[in-house]
Protein backbone atom coordinates (compact mmCIF):
# COMPACT_ATOMS: atom_id res chain seq x y z
CA UNK A 1 0.00 0.00 0.00
CA UNK A 2 0.95 3.37 -0.21
CA UNK A 3 2.57 5.54 1.99
CA UNK A 4 -0.39 7.76 3.15
CA UNK A 5 -3.16 4.85 2.75
CA UNK A 6 -1.23 2.67 5.51
CA UNK A 7 -0.63 5.69 7.68
CA UNK A 8 -4.28 6.42 7.35
CA UNK A 9 -5.56 2.71 7.86
CA UNK A 10 -2.97 2.61 10.98
CA UNK A 11 -4.15 5.80 12.87
CA UNK A 12 -7.84 5.16 12.21
CA UNK A 13 -7.43 1.11 13.44
CA UNK A 14 -6.48 3.22 16.81
CA UNK A 15 -9.29 5.08 17.35
CA UNK A 16 -7.30 8.48 16.06
CA UNK A 17 -8.46 10.87 13.02
CA UNK A 18 -5.62 11.70 10.33
CA UNK A 19 -5.04 15.33 10.20
CA UNK A 20 -1.61 15.65 8.02
CA UNK A 21 1.07 13.17 6.96
CA UNK A 22 4.26 14.96 6.24
CA UNK A 23 7.73 13.80 4.61
CA UNK A 24 11.13 15.72 4.18
CA UNK A 25 13.83 15.14 1.88
CA UNK A 26 16.02 13.94 4.42
CA UNK A 27 13.73 11.07 5.64
CA UNK A 28 11.86 12.54 8.38
CA UNK A 29 8.04 11.67 8.38
CA UNK A 30 5.72 13.85 10.19
CA UNK A 31 2.10 12.66 11.12
CA UNK A 32 -0.13 14.77 12.96
CA UNK A 33 -3.22 13.18 14.90
CA UNK A 34 -6.39 14.05 16.56
CA UNK A 35 -9.43 12.22 17.89
CA UNK A 36 -12.54 12.19 16.19
CA UNK A 37 -15.20 14.97 16.93
CA UNK A 38 -18.24 13.54 18.51
CA UNK A 39 -20.35 15.84 16.44
CA UNK A 40 -22.39 18.86 17.69
CA UNK A 41 -24.64 16.75 20.12
CA UNK A 42 -21.87 15.44 21.65
CA UNK A 43 -21.08 16.04 25.60
CA UNK A 44 -18.88 18.75 26.43
CA UNK A 45 -15.16 18.17 27.91
CA UNK A 46 -13.59 17.62 24.26
CA UNK A 47 -10.30 15.51 25.23
CA UNK A 48 -7.14 16.50 23.50
CA UNK A 49 -4.38 14.30 22.39
CA UNK A 50 -1.90 12.87 24.77
CA UNK A 51 1.82 12.27 24.65
CA UNK A 52 0.81 8.15 25.56
CA UNK A 53 -1.69 8.68 22.44
CA UNK A 54 0.99 9.61 20.12
CA UNK A 55 3.55 7.17 21.83
CA UNK A 56 0.55 4.45 21.15
CA UNK A 57 0.65 5.26 17.26
CA UNK A 58 4.67 5.65 16.91
CA UNK A 59 4.44 1.81 18.26
CA UNK A 60 2.06 0.83 16.06
CA UNK A 61 3.07 2.86 12.96
CA UNK A 62 6.47 1.64 13.13
CA UNK A 63 5.46 -1.91 12.84
CA UNK A 64 3.18 -1.61 10.06
CA UNK A 65 5.95 0.41 8.16
CA UNK A 66 8.06 -1.77 8.64
CA UNK A 67 5.58 -4.56 7.30
CA UNK A 68 4.88 -2.86 4.02
CA UNK A 69 8.65 -1.86 3.16
CA UNK A 70 7.95 1.86 3.51
CA UNK A 71 11.60 3.18 4.47
CA UNK A 72 11.93 6.40 6.87
CA UNK A 73 14.55 7.46 8.73
CA UNK A 74 12.42 9.26 11.76
CA UNK A 75 8.90 9.01 12.48
CA UNK A 76 7.68 12.02 14.27
CA UNK A 77 3.90 11.68 15.98
CA UNK A 78 2.18 14.72 17.42
CA UNK A 79 -0.91 16.63 17.94
CA UNK A 80 -2.30 19.13 15.62
CA UNK A 81 -1.29 22.29 17.69
CA UNK A 82 -3.14 25.90 17.30
CA UNK A 83 -3.01 25.81 13.29
CA UNK A 84 -4.67 22.49 13.13
CA UNK A 85 -5.42 21.43 9.05
CA UNK A 86 -8.60 21.45 8.10
CA UNK A 87 -9.04 18.70 5.48
CA UNK A 88 -12.66 18.03 4.57
CA UNK A 89 -16.47 18.77 5.08
CA UNK A 90 -16.35 17.23 8.84
CA UNK A 91 -13.72 19.49 9.77
CA UNK A 92 -15.47 22.38 8.79
CA UNK A 93 -18.11 21.81 10.49
CA UNK A 94 -16.16 20.91 13.85
CA UNK A 95 -15.09 25.02 13.60
CA UNK A 96 -17.72 26.80 12.50
CA UNK A 97 -17.29 29.83 14.65
CA UNK A 98 -13.17 29.69 15.37
CA UNK A 99 -10.89 32.14 13.33
CA UNK A 100 -9.35 30.99 10.26
CA UNK A 101 -6.84 31.46 7.62
CA UNK A 102 -7.73 30.19 4.10
CA UNK A 103 -5.44 29.94 0.23
CA UNK A 104 -7.43 29.92 -2.48
CA UNK A 105 -6.10 28.04 -5.80
CA UNK A 106 -7.05 31.26 -7.78
CA UNK A 107 -7.23 34.88 -6.53
CA UNK A 108 -10.90 36.23 -6.14
CA UNK A 109 -11.13 37.75 -9.30
CA UNK A 110 -13.20 40.55 -8.49
CA UNK A 111 -13.07 43.16 -6.16
CA UNK A 112 -15.84 42.89 -3.36
CA UNK A 113 -17.11 46.84 -3.69
CA UNK A 114 -13.60 48.06 -4.01
CA UNK A 115 -12.12 46.40 -0.78
CA UNK A 116 -10.71 43.54 -1.58
CA UNK A 117 -7.87 43.05 -4.09
CA UNK A 118 -9.31 41.18 -6.84
CA UNK A 119 -5.33 39.17 -6.82
CA UNK A 120 -5.25 38.54 -3.33
CA UNK A 121 -5.99 34.56 -2.63
CA UNK A 122 -5.28 34.80 1.54
CA UNK A 123 -7.56 35.75 4.35
CA UNK A 124 -8.40 35.47 7.37
CA UNK A 125 -11.71 35.41 9.06
CA UNK A 126 -14.56 34.16 11.06
CA UNK A 127 -15.99 30.27 9.55
CA UNK A 128 -19.70 30.78 9.13
CA UNK A 129 -22.40 28.31 7.26
CA UNK A 130 -22.99 30.19 4.23
CA UNK A 131 -26.90 28.70 3.36
CA UNK A 132 -27.31 28.75 -0.82
CA UNK A 133 -29.67 31.58 -1.27
CA UNK A 134 -32.25 31.95 -4.78
CA UNK A 135 -30.22 33.44 -6.55
CA UNK A 136 -27.33 30.35 -7.02
CA UNK A 137 -27.77 27.17 -8.16
CA UNK A 138 -26.63 25.55 -4.40
CA UNK A 139 -27.99 22.66 -3.33
CA UNK A 140 -26.09 22.12 0.00
CA UNK A 141 -24.79 25.09 2.29
CA UNK A 142 -21.61 26.35 1.37
CA UNK A 143 -19.10 28.10 3.49
CA UNK A 144 -18.30 32.10 3.88
CA UNK A 145 -15.25 34.10 6.81
CA UNK A 146 -16.15 37.17 7.76
CA UNK A 147 -13.98 39.76 8.54
CA UNK A 148 -13.21 43.71 9.19
CA UNK A 149 -10.06 45.35 8.46
CA UNK A 150 -9.19 47.85 11.56
CA UNK A 151 -6.90 50.44 10.08
CA UNK A 152 -3.18 50.28 11.56
CA UNK A 153 -2.25 52.42 14.37
CA UNK A 154 1.33 54.10 14.84
CA UNK A 155 2.51 53.77 18.35
CA UNK A 156 1.82 57.29 20.22
CA UNK A 157 -1.59 57.82 17.68
CA UNK A 158 -5.10 58.75 19.19
CA UNK A 159 -7.94 56.76 17.88
CA UNK A 160 -10.58 58.83 18.12
CA UNK A 161 -13.87 57.24 19.98
CA UNK A 162 -15.88 58.28 16.92
CA UNK A 163 -14.11 57.04 14.44
CA UNK A 164 -16.56 54.81 12.31
CA UNK A 165 -15.86 51.18 13.37
CA UNK A 166 -14.38 49.40 10.04
CA UNK A 167 -16.54 47.83 7.41
CA UNK A 168 -17.21 43.73 7.87
CA UNK A 169 -16.51 42.12 4.61
CA UNK A 170 -17.05 38.35 4.03
CA UNK A 171 -16.11 36.00 1.14
CA UNK A 172 -18.07 32.85 0.39
CA UNK A 173 -16.47 29.40 -1.00
CA UNK A 174 -16.79 26.13 -1.70
CA UNK A 175 -14.05 23.68 -0.53
CA UNK A 176 -13.00 22.59 -3.88
CA UNK A 177 -11.62 26.51 -4.10
CA UNK A 178 -9.06 26.09 -1.46
CA UNK A 179 -5.62 25.45 -1.44
CA UNK A 180 -5.03 25.18 2.07
CA UNK A 181 -6.95 25.95 5.07
CA UNK A 182 -6.18 25.75 9.38
CA UNK A 183 -7.11 27.37 12.15
CA UNK A 184 -5.56 30.93 12.86
CA UNK A 185 -2.67 30.42 15.25
CA UNK A 186 -4.31 32.59 18.08
CA UNK A 187 -3.05 31.72 21.19
CA UNK A 188 -5.72 32.90 23.97
CA UNK A 189 -5.69 31.80 28.12
CA UNK A 190 -9.36 31.40 28.00
CA UNK A 191 -9.05 28.59 25.25
CA UNK A 192 -10.27 28.79 21.82
CA UNK A 193 -13.91 30.30 21.65
CA UNK A 194 -15.42 31.92 18.84
CA UNK A 195 -13.76 35.32 17.90
CA UNK A 196 -13.92 37.38 15.61
CA UNK A 197 -11.30 38.40 13.11
CA UNK A 198 -9.94 41.45 12.74
CA UNK A 199 -6.78 42.03 10.57
CA UNK A 200 -6.09 39.47 8.20
CA UNK A 201 -3.13 38.58 6.12
CA UNK A 202 -2.83 39.25 2.79
CA UNK A 203 -0.53 38.86 -0.23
Amino acid sequence: MALKEVVEQTVAGLGYELVETQRSAAGLLRVTIDLPWQGLGAPDGERFVTVEDCENVTRQLLFALEVDGIEFSRLEVSSPGIDRLLRNQRDFERFVGQVVDITLKEPVGVAGAGLVSASRKKFRGTLEHRQSGEDTDEVTPGWQIVWSEVPSVKPGQRVSKKRPPAPMQALGFALDELREARLAPIVSFKGRGAKSATQPDTD
